[in-house]
This record gives C-alpha cells, structure tokens and sequence, in this order.
C-alpha cells in the first residue's frame, strides 16, 4: 500500500524533471507525511498525516 494522507488523501504526485538542455525524465514528488498518534472513532490510532494537516490539526478550529 503506497502511503497516503489520512485526512486529505495527499500521495505520491508525478511529473517530469526538466535539464538544463530541456530533456524530460520521469520523477515523483512524495507528500510531506509524518506518523502520528490521533484519534479515529475514538480510539487513538497511529496515521500518516501530511503536515499541512498537522498544522490544521495544531491549530484547532
């Protein structure tokens, strides 16, 4: 299973890596994500959370 957000669902994003000469290649971009104890149905749970989540979560409503 490829890691993902588990608030917002952010993953691996894909694109091309451009030279100096302009010459493309494949590569990917993984999202921030950081595992961290929240709580899920009231149970904690440890996720991976990316950090524009956390900081969200940090910053209450």
């Amino acid at each position: 299973m490829a890691r993902e957000c588990y608030i917002c669902g952010k993953k691996v994003a894909s694109g091309n890596q451009i030279s100096h000469s302009h010459i493309a290649t494949r590569r990917t971009w993984g999202a921030n994500l950081q595992k961290k104890a929240i709580e899920v149905d009231g149970k904690p749970s440890n996720e991976y959370i990316c950090t524009k989540c956390l900081k969200t979560l940090k910053k209450g409503n």
